[in-house]
């Protein structure tokens, strides 16, 4: 099998403020930009990496959920608890710093954890959890 991962998901419940964070916060590339109001798709994706995304999705667009479902994504996503992403960096102190002064919100200052992976996170406008593991 030749499988690659092309796009991932994660939603915002602000199209501007997730745009800004992973536009200019991250330096990201924006890759395509549907749709309007707060019902935009937004796609971006590390430069020199065309073929990695991260799709930034409304929560209220799929029509598979019920409203109460709906709600529960919403709340939990207002916690940070629903998504979550882990990047890579070979200079995480620098990335940490960039991210920072950036107005980022830190979740965790970079840390060498327990199972051998020096990491620290972040949170995007929407809740979702940025973490960065430094990779030598």
């Amino acid at each position: 099998m030749d499988i690659t991962i092309n796009t991932s998901v994660l939603l915002h419940d602000d199209p501007d403020a997730a745009l800004a964070f992973y536009r200019d916060t991250l330096g990201f590339e924006v890759r395509s930009d549907v749709g309007s109001g707060t019902m935009r798709w937004i796609t971006v994706g590390p430069a020199g990496q065309p073929d990695t995304s991260i799709l930034l999705a409304p929560p209220a667009a799929d029509p598979g959920i019920t409203e109460d479902e709906r709600r529960t994504v919403v709340e939990m996503m207002a916690k940070g608890t629903h998504g979550w992403i882990l990047l890579s960096t070979s200079d995480l102190d620098a990335t940490f710093e960039k991210l920072q002064a950036g107005d980022a919100e830190v979740v965790q200052e970079p840390t060498l954890q327990p199972y051998g992976v020096r990491d620290c996170a972040f949170r995007d406008p929407a809740g979702n959890q940025i973490r960065i593991k430094e990779v030598r």
